[in-house]
């Protein structure tokens, strides 16, 4: 519990602040490149294929350099189209990390060699760029997605490369169906009993759930927004405990 109440701190503490990555004058790229990608390299639970994504890296390569040169203008992009942009680019950059390094047996043996826990980690190494700036996937995620959209359904829309993650959608996010889509991917990891367990009267829920707290209860209780997806009706005063987090690859 200490040990989740630290990352809770420094999850806390990274929504401070904001970033700066974006473009102006820009237009929304196409997904389709990934959609197809996903739909070769990735099962419907979530299974992923790195060697086939190996086989397919010029195409990969290909669809990260549309994304690096057309960055979001926060001025002109719709917010589906911003908010599409952010996640998809998220986990085609995860991928792009697992692929150069594979074979590798967890994201977290990526970790930079350091002196200071939860401060440089794989998620702050700047390997891309965005709109010609150097970029990591923790500005991604917590400067952008979790700061300018105020939408918690982004925790199961974006894959850390861990089988305790949300499962990696097997098609892109698309701007016209994004709504639809992040409402998919929150039902189904709620209700998934791998990685989450839930009673009427106790639920065992994933980590994901601790560290990011505040962003799931901001209109009201953790149960209450749980039950916005389960299957399973919970009790408002159910015992809450969260699982531990299983970081091994998610192949």
């Amino acid at each position: 519990m200490k040990i989740l109440f630290i990352i809770g701190l420094f999850l806390f503490g990274l929504s401070c602040g904001s970033s700066e990555l974006g473009q102006a004058n820009s237009k929304a790229p196409s997904h389709q490149a990934f959609d197809e990608l996903l739909k070769k390299h990735v099962s419907k639970d979530g299974i992923v294929n790195y060697k086939g994504f190996i086989q397919d890296k010029a195409k990969l390569d290909k669809y990260l350099d549309l994304l690096s040169n057309n960055a979001p203008d926060r001025g002109k992009w719709s917010k589906e189209e911003q908010l599409t942009y952010w996640i998809n680019a998220y986990n085609a950059f995860t991928v792009k990390l697992i692929v150069d390094n594979y074979p590798v047996k967890s994201i977290q043996d990526l970790h930079p060699t350091v002196k200071i826990p939860l401060v440089n980690t794989v998620w702050h190494i700047k390997f891309f760029k965005i709109g010609g700036k150097e970029a990591s996937l923790d500005e991604i995620e917590h400067k952008i997605l979790r700061k300018e959209f105020e939408e918690p359904r982004i925790h199961f829309a974006i894959n850390c490369a861990s089988f305790s993650c949300p499962p990696l959608l097997n098609e892109a996010f698309f701007p016209e169906k994004i709504d639809q889509q992040l409402d998919k991917v929150a039902r189904t990891f709620v209700n998934d009993t791998k990685r989450n367990k839930i009673t009427a009267d106790k639920v065992e829920i994933s980590s994901i759930f601790s560290w990011f707290k505040g962003d799931f209860t901001k209109k009201g209780s953790l149960i209450d927004y749980l039950n916005q997806y389960s299957t399973i009706k919970i009790k408002p005063n159910a015992k809450v405990s969260h699982l531990d987090y299983d970081w091994s690859l998610n192949e």
